[in-house]
């Protein structure tokens, strides 16, 4: 028992900060990264014993967090929260601990992600963030590596088109040259 307390301890110590930062970019929110990392980790050490291959301990708490980031979607008093437009505050922090970071460098595009569809979020920061490969990501949230790579496809297209400026139909110049035309001889 002592084995299992010191072994899980040192996989927290050395993994926390890096799965806070995926718990963060699945929720959007700091707070709730840290309840998300928690409650995966209390099911990690619940399985720690049947667990047999320790070199995916990683794989196996990254999908408890996805499935419980999506369970918290599904009960019912996530539905009767009021959510607003604007957010009250700017948080003080970004996951690495930036000041403002997030916010102010990735404001566009962090907006963009929060809107993703939990599952469609969840694939692109497997996939990009922890640069995990299809087949990982498959594993991680429990279908084909096809699913995987359309969701990150509608991801990916949700995420341009938002931050690509709309473009304007080209001008047509009044005062632009005919073309030349040269006759053959």
């Amino acid at each position: 028992m002592a084995d299992t307390a010191e072994e899980f301890s040192s996989y927290v110590a050395a993994r926390h900060a890096a799965l806070t930062r995926t718990a963060f970019l699945l929720t959007g929110d700091h707070h709730a990264a840290e309840d998300l990392v928690q409650t995966a980790l209390a099911r990690t050490y619940l399985a720690w014993s049947r667990i047999h291959n320790q070199t995916a301990l990683d794989t196996y708490v990254r999908r408890t967090m996805v499935n419980e980031h999506t369970s918290w979607w599904r009960r019912a008093w996530r539905r009767r929260e009021a959510l607003t437009a604007e957010l009250p505050e700017l948080p003080a922090t970004d996951p690495r601990g930036e000041p403002g970071g997030l916010v102010e460098r990735d404001g566009d595009l962090w907006r963009l992600l929060r809107a993703l569809p939990a599952h469609h979020r969840a694939a692109v920061v497997l996939r990009y963030f922890e640069d995990l490969s299809e087949a990982e990501t498959a594993e991680i949230l429990g279908c084909s590596i096809g699913t995987v790579k359309s969701r990150t496809h509608r991801a990916l297209a949700t995420l341009r088109a938002g931050l690509t400026p709309p473009t304007e139909p080209a001008a047509v110049f009044e005062s632009a040259p005919a073309p030349v035309r040269r006759h053959a001889r």
